[in-house]
């Protein structure tokens, strides 16, 4: 094996070994580990057919001691659970789940970065609906696996500020449809918006709220949050997905002192901003230097040094510090892999 650690993309590398756990006659059953990047199913399977597909997107780091921790393992699971209710899916077990992740670190542990790259080990789980059905109606049986790979920074620039467009032509989500899920139908939907974005030199794109096209909504596939008098603020919508990285940072802003505020974001609100930035378990944090509304042109301008702000910079080094076992873990958050 000769990975370049220093220079590993934000994309899918075959490790060893992934597991497996099979939902039938009503029962989890014990996980399976396999070698096998494949998955056999029904050509009438339900996640096929009619959507009944949900996922999580969580990280592993080699600390600063060389010990490997998994972070906020149990947010994951609460909200995969979240998202198989949502579809009318049977919820994985925290038992499962919790013996799932850590057995795949485990397993792949020679693909785990180590300290001092920057990188991680990017652990995807999944739960499908694979029982066969031709009515609309949810799956009998279900497969819940997780597999990982050792990933680089999501964007090229690292942690430096990235232009976003406002698209206000296109929504990610309904107000009461299934936004509040990490399910594969929302970033469909967004794909459309994000390969023009790209096409016209922008980082991702602001969506806005679908019912009025007022409020600020999801950030690409990321949480949107911004900063001004001492105060976090970040959308608060009934089609935004709950970004795990979002509550911890919004839990270490108030650790610093600052206030936090989770409501209705007007667009008209972004003048006023000192620092944005979109957060999310790929990138973290992103910072964002420059926004463009597409349909006025109008820019709101940031990072007006080219660097992050101050605040974002802060919680950006505390919140990878703690997963790197840098800062100490007041919280929690980490499951040490033994």
């Amino acid at each position: 094996m000769n990975i370049d650690w220093k220079n590993l993309p934000f994309g899918y590398c075959k490790t060893k070994f992934n597991v497996r756990s099979w939902f039938k006659n009503g029962q989890w059953g014990p996980l399976e580990v396999s070698e096998s990047e494949d998955i056999t199913m029904h050509m009438a399977s339900t996640c096929l057919h009619y959507g009944q597909e949900a996922f999580e997107g969580m990280k592993a780091f080699t600390g600063k001691d060389g010990k490997i921790r998994i972070f906020r393992w149990d947010e994951n699971c609460k909200r995969l659970q979240n998202s198989a209710r949502g579809i009318l899916m049977e919820p994985v077990p925290d038992a499962i789940f919790k013996e799932a992740v850590t057995k795949v670190v485990q397993l792949n542990r020679e693909f785990v970065p180590p300290y001092g790259f920057g990188s991680s080990f990017y652990l995807r789980p999944l739960l499908i609906g694979v029982g066969p059905n031709i009515g609309v109606q949810p799956a009998k049986e279900y497969l819940f696996m997780v597999f990982g790979t050792p990933v680089g920074p999501y964007f090229r620039e690292g942690f430096n500020p990235v232009s976003i467009q406002i698209a206000r032509d296109y929504d990610r989500a309904a107000p009461l449809g299934t936004g509040t899920y990490k399910v594969g139908g929302n970033y469909a939907a967004s794909l459309l918006a994000l390969k023009r974005g790209k096409e016209e030199h922008f980082g991702s794109v602001l969506f806005l709220d679908a019912r009025e096209k007022k409020y600020i909504d999801e950030c690409g596939p990321a949480n949107f949050f911004g900063i001004k008098d001492n105060t976090y603020i970040t959308p608060k919508s009934t089609s935004i997905l709950a970004s795990i990285t979002n509550k911890s940072l919004m839990t270490l802003a108030e650790d610093m002192g600052m206030k936090v505020e989770r409501r209705l974001v007007p667009v008209e609100e972004l003048e006023t901003f000192e620092e944005v930035g979109a957060c999310g378990t790929a990138a973290v944090i992103t910072p964002i230097g420059k926004i463009v509304d597409r349909d006025s042109n109008h820019e709101y301008h940031y990072c007006k040094d080219g660097k992050p702000g101050p605040w974002i910079t802060k919680l950006y080094q505390t919140l990878t510090g703690i997963q790197f076992g840098e800062v100490e873990d007041i919280h929690h958050w980490n499951l040490l892999v033994e």
